[in-house]
């Protein structure tokens, strides 16, 4: 019985640390005080410290994946409640976190078999509770686009009303491209954003190349299969060209890696959304003084997306 007493108050404890809804004043944010203070940054880069070709991959079922892209929806509307039991059916678990640096709250939605020895690499989820959800930014290939992470976690800080879609593997830990986010429609990573890009979020998707790639650039931007964010990549474009970046507007001229095989860009076209495609030389990515100056300039573009774009919630 003492048993079953502690097993239930540990239960209760956990629960409230999860509870998240909206203030009187429209605001979503937690209805408790007790949502731990972390480097949301650091939280990130540790989560994805482990992956490599070897650390496995697990392909989700139809289920699986609408059941948390429906957990997803469901917290952006203020009902974490009901959010929960799609959760749990898929195996994930709902955090509530405060971001020491911004003091803003996050929803943090797990796997959880990141804890185990054989992990599914399903990824991770942050929802921004300080506002209404406004954009996205997404990071299909951690670790493999080398410190991609960390940028995506200074992007979704730098602005409020964000939401980051974070991949849990290495692109080559499936069997053959089965953890490739960019380029599958069958993964976890792609039901969230799917689900975004229904609710007409705009967003940006970052990714990395080898310096000789694109010899002499800095950076390559596009717009993907679409067009619809044309005037924010030429925003973005500038801001990256302000602070010193070379850049190769994909728009203008023959670019590399101009992504227009990327599958939510494709789904964001198809829908007529924003969606910008952002690829970043190694040399960028390995200087925290570059990632702190491309942050900033992708910040640009999500600042305004979060006081202009239509906002998902109640």
């Amino acid at each position: 019985m003492a048993a079953v007493t502690v097993a239930f108050g540990l239960l209760l404890a956990g629960l409230s640390a999860y509870t998240i809804g909206w203030s009187s004043g429209g605001d979503r944010t937690a209805e408790r005080a007790d949502a731990p203070k972390v480097s949301l940054e650091r939280r990130i880069t540790d989560f994805t410290a482990g992956f490599g070709p070897d650390s496995g991959y697990r392909e989700p079922r139809r289920a699986e994946r609408r059941a948390v892209a429906d957990a997803v929806g469901l917290i952006l509307d203020g009902h974490p409640d009901r959010a929960r039991p799609p959760l749990a059916d898929a195996g994930f678990r709902l955090r509530t976190l405060t971001d020491s640096g911004t003091g803003r709250r996050y929803a943090e939605l797990s796997d959880r078999t990141e804890d185990t020895d054989a992990p599914r690499g399903w990824g991770r989820v942050y929802v921004d509770l300080s506002a209404p959800a406004r954009w996205s930014v997404q990071v299909p290939h951690p670790v493999s686009d080398e410190d991609t992470e960390r940028l995506g976690a200074r992007v979704l800080l730098g602005s409020p009303g964000g939401v980051l879609v974070l991949a849990g593997a290495h692109r080559r830990a499936g069997d053959g491209d089965a953890a490739d986010a960019a380029h599958r429609t069958d993964s976890v990573f792609d039901a969230v954003c799917d689900e975004l890009v229904r609710r007409g979020l705009p967003g940006v998707q970052l990714h990395g190349f080898a310096d000789d790639s694109a010899p002499g650039r800095d950076v390559v931007a596009s717009t993907g299969k679409g067009s619809a964010g044309r005037a924010d990549a030429r925003r973005l474009a500038a801001a990256l060209t302000a602070r010193h970046f070379s850049v190769c507007r994909a728009w203008v001229r023959n670019c590399p890696l101009e992504g227009r095989d990327n599958v939510q860009g494709r789904r964001a076209a198809a829908g007529h959304v924003t969606f910008l495609h952002v690829e970043f030389a190694r040399s960028v990515r390995t200087s925290d003084t570059r990632i702190r100056r491309a942050a900033t300039a992708v910040g640009t573009v999500t600042a305004r997306w979060a006081k202009d774009a239509p906002a998902t919630g109640p």
